[in-house]
């Protein structure tokens, strides 16, 4: 088997923030009725989460479950499990009028962590990351400069963020600008 390689194959950087490739991780897009009690318990059995509300990520073990709108979830598990999530959506949701795809190659996922986190962010996107604003769990589908992004805040103080594999070196290269030393703006500190 040959082993994935992500867009940044791997690249880190440490400044006011880490900002580092999260390796290649499977992601499956889910469309359907949120609101079902099929698709909860098919989302349920396939990364053990519930259904997150409007605007929320929910982790697990290796998983998460990101609201990306009304009708769509981004389902987040290890990278070679794609297959065997998909199947398990598939059995809970026959006859159910859904989507599932495998959309883990068409992005990329990044992690931004350390004192500097939310201000490389807030740099960049057009979000209020104040800590009573952007509090962990929540999740957010925005622009990240010139381009589309996902992200969400951990327990543990780190941001997830995902954007399309296309742009991954371009994300990557505007959050290390934005985390450059001496580019502090002390707004949350």
């Amino acid at each position: 088997m040959v082993e994935p390689v992500t867009a940044l194959n791997g690249a880190r950087f440490e400044g006011i923030a880490t900002i580092e490739d999260a390796g290649p991780t499977g992601m499956v897009t889910l469309r359907g009725d949120l609101t079902s009690k099929e698709v909860k318990a098919a989302v349920k059995k396939a990364v053990g989460l519930d259904v997150p509300g409007q605007r929320a990520a929910l982790g697990g073990k290796g998983t998460a479950a990101l609201w990306m709108s009304p009708d769509e979830l981004l389902l987040m598990c290890p990278y070679d499990k794609v297959a065997e999530t998909i199947a398990t959506l598939e059995a809970a949701l026959e006859g159910q009028h859904f989507l599932a795809v495998n959309v883990s190659d068409a992005r990329t996922f990044l992690r931004i962590s350390g004192p500097g986190a939310r201000e490389v962010l807030a740099k960049l996107c057009p979000v209020d990351l104040s800590p009573d604003a952007f509090a962990p769990g929540m999740f957010r589908r925005t622009r990240m400069a010139q381009v589309p992004a996902a992200f969400w805040l951990d327990e543990g103080g780190t941001f997830h963020l995902v954007c399309f594999r296309s742009v991954g070196d371009y994300a990557f290269n505007l959050l290390k600008t934005a985390a450059l030393p001496g580019g502090e703006v002390g707004v949350y500190g």
